[in-house]
């Protein structure tokens, strides 16, 4: 069925589709009207769940890790500095190793106080230990949402499902809500290995010494950094399972089949621009003016970046004279954070450095400032004659 609606909807409606059963969530700009309406969907009964008012963001993520630990199937949102408060418990859901799946409607931190889009929040917890992929467009916010629940489940890593305040979240579009008869062959009803029974009670992630032990049954239990080395592990074998979870949406829904990154006219491109989220799709315009100009540019946006697909990148970037990086979030005091990630894969698995492509690092939209495909078509024809100088480019800064 193709309906005509905003982005937040399109994540509410993968929500229900997925079954999930739980949902705690506190209003933040622009997440709210995706809890709103799931809110509206459990009280019209059209979708069977509880949904769980809570007084902050830090007790929405509890509650979601709480249900999860039950064996049920748990859901949250949030933006911007209710994702900082969530901090801890998002590092707890990952080291508890809960199948939960958050939508992040990217919005910008504070202070100063801003309500408009980058990519900051969302960036700023890439370390905690989740899975995150980026939305580009509706379709993609309503598929991830299902993906990620099937990800999640499959690897016991929490995932967030990241797409652009305003510039999604509120905006329409028209997009195909998925068949819920595909949705069942799809996503298989939640199974935990373990969960939380009031007739076997039990203690999960007590004090973990930094050895190895014996566990209440006499048997050898991980110390701490064997919880954390196998939490790695998983995340990069989380990969090769994200694509399988491609696979097999494409194989049942027709559409898809780009897990780790998107690319667009790179085949032939001497320069590829990469980036997150919405932005990538402006930048096909800009790609096809500067192709009419007779310069091979393509795009490659990146929709996993927890864990980091290094090799798909390398294999996607190796071959250009130059990548553009295009961030709209800062790791501050050096440069982009996806930029230096890219940095760190071409130099790992390209080995004659003579051959690797330059990266330019360049920071654009910080606190929803216009990205205007003019500017962009500008900067990237000067970076692309010019020689790359240290230190990332700001894209519409007026000092």
């Amino acid at each position: 069925m193709h309906i005509i609606e905003n982005g937040n909807v399109a994540a509410a409606l993968g929500v229900k589709l997925a079954g999930a059963q739980v949902i705690a969530a506190y209003p933040i700009t622009p997440q709210t009207p995706l809890t709103e309406k799931l809110s509206e969907l459990i009280e019209a009964g059209e979708m069977q769940a509880q949904y769980v008012p809570v007084e902050s963001e830090h007790s929405a993520l509890a509650a979601c890790i709480a249900a999860s630990s039950t064996g049920a199937r748990a859901f949250t949102a949030t933006s911007a500095n209710g994702l900082l408060y969530m901090h801890e418990q998002i590092h707890w859901a990952a080291g508890a190793r809960l199948p939960l799946v958050m939508c992040v409607v990217n919005r910008a931190v504070g202070a100063p106080w801003c309500i408009w889009n980058d990519h900051q929040d969302s960036i700023s917890q890439r370390d905690t230990g989740w899975i995150q992929m980026y939305a580009c467009d509706h379709q993609q916010i309503i598929d991830g949402v299902l993906k990620a629940f099937s990800l999640a489940e499959a690897t016991s890593i929490p995932v967030m499902v990241c797409y652009d305040g305003y510039l999604l979240s509120h905006t329409y579009m028209p997009f195909v809500v998925p068949e819920e008869e595909k949705v069942a062959r799809f996503l298989k009803p939640f199974k935990p290995a373990y969960a939380l029974d009031p007739d076997n009670p039990a203690n999960l992630n007590t004090v973990t010494l930094p050895d190895i032990r014996m566990d209440v049954t006499g048997e050898m239990a991980h110390g701490y950094m064997e919880i954390r080395y196998l939490l790695q592990e998983d995340l990069r074998a989380a990969l090769t399972i994200a694509q399988q979870t491609e696979d097999a949406f494409k194989e049942i829904f027709g559409r898809g089949g780009n897990a780790l990154v998107e690319p667009y006219r790179c085949d032939d491109a001497e320069y590829i621009v990469v980036g997150l989220g919405s932005l990538t799709y402006q930048l096909r315009d800009v790609v096809e003016i500067l192709r009419g100009e007779g310069l091979k540019l393509g795009v490659l946006g990146v929709r996993l970046y927890r864990p980091f697909p290094d090799q798909a990148l390398t294999e996607a970037l190796q071959h250009a004279r130059g990548v553009i990086v295009i961030e709209k979030a800062l790791s501050y005091g050096y440069e982009g954070a996806l930029c230096s990630d890219i940095k760190a894969a071409l130099y790992e698995h390209i080995q004659d450095r003579s051959r690797a492509p330059f990266v330019k690092g360049m920071i654009a939209g910080i606190g929803g400032r216009d990205i205007r495909t003019p500017d962009l078509t500008a900067t990237l024809r000067a970076a692309i004659a010019g020689t790359p100088e240290e230190g990332p480019d700001w894209i519409g800064i007026k000092l």
